[in-house]
């Protein structure tokens, strides 16, 4: 297959292209900065030249927007938003141009989207929608804002021919540099892998494997169409995750850290709290209904297979 990535120089997309790749697909990576083969220049905004890579297409993968590892201005986030919102409409206007569009469009989205809440998991028929949560900072509310404007462009796309999907994605963990699994074991190799305001906070992810693995499924599946969750089953207090995470590599304690403490340490790294301190308790309700099965569906065992591929990686 034919698989175009927009936005699939992160993390994310480095993941998904090597997996792909792999498998024999033929992966077109779009990017503001193409540098290597396989990557075509865009600017995520305009049609231009680009638009022909989608045409004949099998399948869109739309990763494209800003980092949110950065402080929460109000210029970070209204690029969070623009970059977001203006890539998913130019995506689907190249695909309702497109003389063989793609079969399907995945378009990448955010688990941030549910509630900040710790009682009760959120699946995609019973989860609350954020934004309006009386004990989460005012500000929380622009990035559910960003999610629900990313999926209602995807939506109103006028692709009839083509399937939509979007995937409310949890933190991918993978043993790559400066993703996110690399962030917290650096903190938590310092000593600083403690909780954080007392941890009772939940942290949904997922393993990089059964993402890929996930995607792989979506595509397959004719059937599905919507928001779908792609998070492991199991998500946990962050003072568990921490403390597997701890345990993975052999670390024996990790100090705590309180609210103020997170925000000065946020404000020195340029991030935000928010990635922290939001309670997101997210489950793959779509996913497991369809039938797919996790490999890495705990923590324990993803948080070991992460570490030994860091270690092998680190001899090489």
């Amino acid at each position: 297959m034919k698989i175009v990535i927009p936005g699939g120089t992160g993390q994310v997309g480095t993941v998904l292209k090597r997996a792909l790749s792999a498998a024999g697909h033929d992966v077109v990576v779009l990017s503001r900065h193409a540098r290597q083969q396989g990557e075509v220049h865009w600017d995520g905004a305009t049609l231009g030249p680009w638009a022909g890579e989608i045409d004949g297409s099998d399948v869109v993968v739309n990763l494209a927007g800003r980092s949110v590892n950065c402080r929460y201005t109000p210029a970070n986030l209204r690029e969070m938003m623009d970059s977001r919102v203006h890539s998913a409409r130019v995506v689907g206007e190249a695909i309702a141009a497109a003389a063989r569009p793609p079969r399907v469009w995945l378009q990448m989205s955010t688990a941030t989207v549910y509630a900040h809440r710790y009682h009760a998991p959120n699946d995609e028929a019973t989860g609350v929608i954020g934004g309006t949560e009386p004990d989460a900072p005012g500000y929380w509310s622009y990035s559910v804002d960003i999610a629900k404007a990313w999926e209602r462009e995807q939506e109103t796309a006028g692709t009839a021919h083509t399937r939509k999907v979007a995937m409310r994605a949890a933190m991918v963990m993978s043993p790559d540099r400066g993703g996110v699994f690399d962030v917290l074991l650096r903190l938590a190799r310092l000593g600083l892998g403690g909780p954080v305001a007392g941890g009772a906070q939940y942290v949904s992810w997922i393993h990089d494997q059964d993402f890929v693995r996930a995607v792989e499924f979506l595509v397959a599946r004719d059937d599905i169409t919507g928001p779908v969750n792609l998070a492991a089953p199991g998500p946990l207090p962050h003072r568990d995750f921490m403390r597997v995470l701890r345990t993975a590599w052999g670390v024996p304690v990790g100090l705590p850290a309180t609210r103020w403490m997170a925000e000065a340490g946020a404000f020195v790294l340029r991030s935000d709290t928010e990635l922290l301190l939001k309670s997101r308790r997210v489950v793959p309700g779509r996913l497991l209904d369809a039938g797919f099965t996790f490999d890495r569906p705990d923590w324990p065992a993803a948080a070991d297979d992460l570490v030994r591929r860091l270690r092998s990686r680190e001899v090489r």
